[in-house]
């Protein structure tokens, strides 16, 4: 257990507390139903993200540089399918920390970023090398201009 879940739980306890001095029976029913509201929300959140993601081709984002460019440290997981709208290919072993995802555009740039505890710890944009233009030809006279 880390330290933030047991400052939590003991927050939880105090809340409670203060919910049974001042209300008794109906500030801890007041404390629950607060509580029951703030899970109902976020679980409605996971939900739709999820339902988006499931709807596009998996490890598939719009613009690799514009998810590179919104990407912050520690960002959690599910922040980062929500940016997405899709689920990261994944290349790490199941279990494996870092777990390690790639999302890919329609120019064959990639993010690839790794989180560790559900949390962003570094990413990387990879883009496809340049191709070398063969001998261009020489540039186009400027119209009206006379030989």
């Amino acid at each position: 257990m880390t330290w933030q879940r047991i400052l939590t739980f003991m927050a939880a306890i105090a809340l409670g507390a203060m919910a049974w001095r001042a209300g008794g029976g109906a500030g801890l029913a007041l404390l629950f139903s607060g509580l029951l509201l703030w899970f109902l929300l976020y679980y409605t959140r996971i939900m739709t993200i999820m339902k988006r993601a499931a709807d596009r081709p998996i490890g598939y984002v719009g613009s690799a540089v514009m998810l590179n460019a919104k990407l912050k440290p520690r960002m959690p997981l599910l922040n980062v399918i929500a940016l997405t709208r899709s689920l990261g290919e994944r290349l790490s072993a199941e279990g494996a920390e870092p777990e390690v995802y790639r999302w890919r555009d329609p120019g064959d740039s990639h993010v690839t970023t790794e989180f560790e505890g559900g949390r962003l710890l570094r990413w990387q944009l990879q883009r496809p090398p340049v191709p070398s233009e063969p001998d261009a030809a020489p540039p186009l006279p400027a119209p009206g201009a006379e030989s």
